[in-house]
């Protein structure tokens, strides 16, 4: 609904036609992060909404003004690195059965098992991740708090020292 002697940003139709993301147009980047080059850690993002944490940027996402949205595929027995965001981060689980993880620098591990629909919130600065230790492929829903999040950091040394000459070859 307009209001009178309010202007609209951009047309309509022309508004809609760059906010909808089709799952069809996504193309799933099995090679977003660093850590997804190694073994246990494989898994595709859908860009939706921004760049994310991954730092590439894709044509076909809906630009990002407070917050990126992307969906990932995970393979049993695969997941993601232990690693910390300036922002808050959140899986949701559309389909799968993931196990998620928070550590506190110590030594200490929190885990808990998520299902389908079900949602962790991973605070600023906490080390966390997840695992698809179901037998099916998994579907999480991820979000991040800011339009432009830094990049991840890794809890590994050896994967935070790979992180920039991975995005550096994938921006070549």
């Amino acid at each position: 609904m307009t209001t009178v002697g309010a202007t609209a940003p951009a047309p309509l139709e022309e508004l809609l036609r760059t906010r909808v993301a089709r799952f069809v147009e996504r193309v799933p980047d099995w090679d977003a992060f660093a850590d997804a080059r190694v073994e246990g850690y494989r898994r595709a993002q859908h860009r939706y909404i921004g760049a994310g944490a991954s730092g590439k940027t894709d044509v076909r996402a809906i630009p990002a003004e407070h917050f990126t949205l992307s969906v990932m595929f995970v393979p049993p027995g695969q997941g993601n690195a232990a690693h910390r965001h300036e922002v808050e981060e959140v899986f949701f689980v559309l389909e799968g059965k993931v196990k998620v993880f928070f550590e506190d620098g110590a030594g200490h591990r929190a885990e808990t098992v998520l299902g389908r629909w079900d949602c962790v919130s991973a605070p600023v600065d906490v080390v966390h991740g997840f695992e698809n230790i179901g037998l099916e492929a998994a579907w999480i829903q991820v979000m991040l708090g800011r339009a432009r999040p830094d990049l991840m950091s890794y809890a590994d040394p050896g994967l935070q020292a790979k992180r920039d000459a991975h995005l550096g070859a994938t921006r070549a």
